[in-house]
């Protein structure tokens, strides 16, 4: 063991002095009294210890390193002859003082928080986690102080372990051109699991299905590609483990948010190899989806990790320094929990924040990614207690030269007091607006008290975007995620069925906002067959209609169901995974085919993705608006018809008042919409508006259609009556100065 440096922190392979090979160690672990770097190798040619998915055999063979050089808490050491593929892990000694929060337990083996890679899980095949990856007695009869007695038992076959990779892999290298930049306004966001998204395509090679390498094969990319999405959303993709209460029901944390490795990329996932195979292959995806102009956004979760409340497994942190990596009550036994996952990370200590930021870096620097969607952002936001959207955290965010240039999603709440922060987040960052899902679904299930809200979430939701130099784009617009119903299944159900999770269907949220139509479950009516078809289409047209950036799910543009589940977190299987077979059945296949059409139509109109707020004022002498609203009389709407009960709504979109100029500071000037939007259940004449707004209307989108290719073309006059079928939509093209056939 050679002193080394303490920084950078972790394990990076290098040349030291005199030209001699080998990898320097650093881990802070303040308030510790030792630390020793643990090195494992196998005995025979069995794998080692549990695999990411799997049980291991044959006999670990650890050596001990003590890390005897200390800088400003950070433990460091130089290893000759140490290479890349190399396993290790970190014993940490101090005291066991879980009344003060001293957890320090040298008897478990714990993952470098700063692992480029990790081999290996924790015991995922063993119905349960084994006792031994505790560091409190688990089975101690006395419940009420079993987190206080120290178990003494080694955890190492049984725990994650590091894996020394290799950064500087000339193959690897990134520049900032691949990049497709492209900007928030023009943005279609698609989220997709990496394991889920291939695991049941027929065209990715069996052996690639349900891995980074399959989501880089042309069939995945080019389904992507023929859709129009500008980015895919990966759920979690940091090393995460399975939660003991999943293991004992034969289930498993399916969707990721457990993580405990912030800069490895899930071992599972790689279909290359876990000992820094898994990096090059996620570079290589990236670089794949680059090609195809798609930015790679990550899901990702430092808000709390995979080592629960002070009942749950010691893997990292909480053996490194518990007092200093997580948010303790007054009672420092006890963790404070904002995220209802049963810890908080402690985000205003330096180090901690050092941890997040350092990855978000890595991530976009070496890993190639384009931006992040931070789950339960309010709880990062925190300072001591209470959501302070000055915190440290989105200050330094603010200020650091890499990470204020990639797109920044927040999730605005968590689970504490004050933790509902839509619309609250600086500038720099865009938010999911739940608020527009719910209006957006209880418009179509007929559940809108009157339509007031309908125009906030249609328009950009100005009421909670517009300030501090915000823009319409800080909203991300979504119907459906995948902690939810999918877009089939909201349409289909009317109550969760999350029966398979084995919690007796009271996990998953109540408040779905969704209508059956008429029947529980599939059916095989052909008429309600064809409402849930025009449901759908009358969703995916208002999402893809409205001002923001849309956020699809994976599957919902063609007709993906969980049978019911809107909490499918745990379901591994095909209640999850993409049905690819579906694609091909004509009402799906039609339910694409409108998609791809809206995606488009936003890429070629400027109008459907302006940079700016409406105004709503006259901008002309003839009194034409950037936006107008209509009632289905043809007449603009006044005060009174904001907060009087109707299930129709006209919205008409001028394209000769945007905002802005292009490239070469020329004004931006597009074609004129009119969106008709009818949630009734009888058909309404709605009365096209006259001079100035057109002379005539084109239809392009008609939702009562299964076939669009029906619609386009067709004239209609202004001032005549359009009956607008019972639950459907339209989208009209303006025309000025036409003349129109009947």
């Amino acid at each position: 063991m050679w002193p080394g440096a303490p920084t950078p922190l972790g394990a990076r392979f290098r040349v030291g002095p005199d030209g001699v090979a080998g990898t320097n160690f650093a881990l802070w672990a303040g308030g510790a009294e030792a630390v020793e770097l643990c090195l494992f190798d196998e005995a025979d040619s069995a794998h080692v210890g549990v695999g990411a998915d799997g049980a291991g055999s044959g006999r670990l063979v650890e050596t001990r390193c003590p890390l005897t050089e200390l800088t400003h808490e950070i433990w460091h050491g130089f290893v000759p002859d140490v290479l890349p593929g190399q396993r290790y892990g970190f014993r940490v000694h101090g005291r066991w003082d879980p009344w003060t929060g001293a957890r320090f337990n040298p008897a478990k083996l714990l993952l470098d928080p700063y692992a480029r890679a990790v081999d290996a899980g924790a015991g995922n095949d063993y119905g349960a986690l084994p006792p031994e990856v505790y560091g409190h007695v688990r089975d101690w009869p006395q419940q009420q102080v079993a987190d206080t007695v120290r178990d003494d038992r080694d955890s190492a076959p049984y725990v994650p372990k590091g894996v020394v990779v290799h950064d500087d892999a000339p193959d690897d290298e990134w520049c900032d051109d691949r990049r497709p930049k492209t900007p928030w306004a023009d943005s279609v966001i698609y989220e997709l699991h990496v394991r889920g998204f291939t695991k049941r395509h027929p065209e990715v090679p069996p052996e690639l299905r349900g891995t980074y390498a399959g989501l880089a094969h042309p069939a995945a990319v080019e389904h992507l590609v023929r859709l129009g999405v500008t980015a895919v959303e990966l759920l979690p993709v940091h090393q995460f483990a399975h939660e003991d209460h999943l293991l004992r029901r034969g289930l498993r944390n399916y969707w990721g948010y457990n993580s405990i490795g912030y800069f490895a990329p899930h071992a599972a996932y790689a279909a290359s190899g876990t000992r820094g195979q898994q990096v090059g292959e996620f570079r290589r995806m990236v670089r794949a989806l680059h090609e195809a102009g798609i930015e790679v956004i990550l899901d990702v979760v430092y808000n709390h990790t995979a080592e629960a409340g002070e009942l749950g497994p010691m893997l990292s942190l909480k053996g490194i320094d518990n007092r200093g990596y997580y948010r303790l009550q007054d009672d420092a036994r006890r963790y404070a929990d904002y995220t209802g996952c049963g810890n908080t990370l402690h985000v205003v200590q330096p180090h901690v924040l050092r941890l997040i930021t350092d990855s978000l870096r890595y991530w976009v620097t070496e890993m190639g990614v384009d931006g992040f969607r931070f789950d339960l952002a309010a709880a990062l936001a925190r300072s001591f207690h209470d959501v302070d959207m000055l915190s440290p955290f989105l200050a330094v965010i603010a200020q650091d030269p890499v990470l204020r240039r990639v797109k920044l999603i927040a999730e605005p709440w968590d689970v504490g007091s004050g933790g509902y922060q839509v619309g609250a987040f600086p500038p720099l960052w865009t938010e999911w607006n739940d608020r527009y899902r719910g209006a957006v679904r209880d418009f179509w299930r007929g559940a809108l008290p009157d339509v007031r809200d309908l125009g906030y979430r249609l328009s950009g939701s100005s009421d909670l975007y517009a300030w501090g130099g915000r823009r319409p784009y800080a909203s991300v617009n979504f119907v459906t995620a995948h902690d939810g119903f999918t877009l089939r299944d909201l349409v289909t159900y009317e109550k969760k069925h999350n029966e398979a999770n084995g919690e007796g269907n009271r996990d998953g949220s109540d408040d779905n906002r969704s209508w059956n139509c008429g029947v529980e479950g599939e059916t095989a009516d052909p008429g309600v067959r064809a409402l849930r078809r025009r449901q759908l289409r009358n969703l995916m047209t208002t999402l893809l209609l409205s001002t923001g950036v849309p956020m699809l799910v994976a599957g919902d543009e063609m007709g993906r169901t969980q049978r019911g589940s809107n909490n499918a977190y745990c379901q591994d299987n095909e209640v999850s995974w993409v049905d690819w077979e579906a694609r091909d059945e004509p009402g799906w296949r039609a339910l694409f085919g409108l998609t791809a059409r809206l995606i488009a139509l936003r890429h070629r109109h400027p109008v459907l993705r302006r940079r700016a707020f409406f105004s709503g004022r006259a901008h002309s002498a003839d009194g034409l608006r950037d936006v107008a609203w209509f009632t289905a009389r043809g007449t603009e709407m006044t005060e009174a018809d904001w907060y009087a009960p109707a299930a129709t709504l006209g919205m008409y979109l001028s394209g000769l008042d945007i905002p802005g100029r292009d490239a070469r500071g020329a004004p931006v000037t597009d074609d004129s919409f009119l969106a008709v939007l009818h949630a009734a259940d009888r058909r309404v004449d709605f009365v096209l508006p006259g001079p100035p707004w057109a002379a005539a209307y084109e239809v392009l989108v008609d939702t009562c259609l299964e076939e669009q290719e029906e619609a386009p073309g067709t004239l209609l006059a202004a001032g005549a009556a359009v009956t607008v079928t019972a639950r459907s939509a339209l989208l009209l093209r303006a025309v000025p100065g036409a003349d129109p056939g009947t």
